[in-house]
């Protein structure tokens, strides 16, 4: 079973199955039912707000000039390409959570595309936005290839 340090802070939050001791500041190592558990998109939703911040810093790090807007329906970027609409999915989409709408598929009377996590959210809106990717790590042993 995996094993997640939970905050004091948290500690009422947890639905722990049995605690393994104590962690560093005070709080409490436990463990968890299944990964579902650890999972944020399993049960909890993101914040209109805590979603902003998050694109706010993901166009900061593309390097993309653009503005973030929450309402109640969802959160909208601004940018010189047009408006992306991004927002939940109804619960009767799932395993999609998350719906993006983009210029080119608005203007081709096209529905949102679904993302089933915020991981495949965030690289459709990247590549929709046309944001360059990372240098993808490699980690091994050995001198470099030349």
């Amino acid at each position: 079973m995996p094993i997640e340090y939970t905050s004091p802070a948290s500690r009422e939050r947890s639905r722990s199955v049995s605690d393994a001791g104590e962690g560093a500041a005070g709080g409490t190592l436990t463990r968890r039912a299944s990964r579902a558990d650890l999972s944020r998109e399993a049960g909890e939703v993101y914040t209109h707000a805590e979603l902003r911040a998050l694109l706010a810093d993901c166009l900061m790090l593309w390097g993309v000039q653009g503005r973030v807007v929450a309402d109640d329906v969802g959160v909208t970027i601004n940018t010189g390409d047009g408006a992306f609409s991004l927002q939940h999915a109804p619960p009767n989409l799932r395993p999609a959570r998350w719906l993006l709408q983009t210029p080119p598929r608005q203007a081709a009377n096209r529905p949102p595309r679904a993302a089933p996590s915020i991981v495949a959210l965030l690289t459709a809106l990247r590549n929709a936005l046309g944001a360059a990717s990372g240098t993808p790590l490699r980690i091994g042993i050995g001198a470099p290839a030349s």
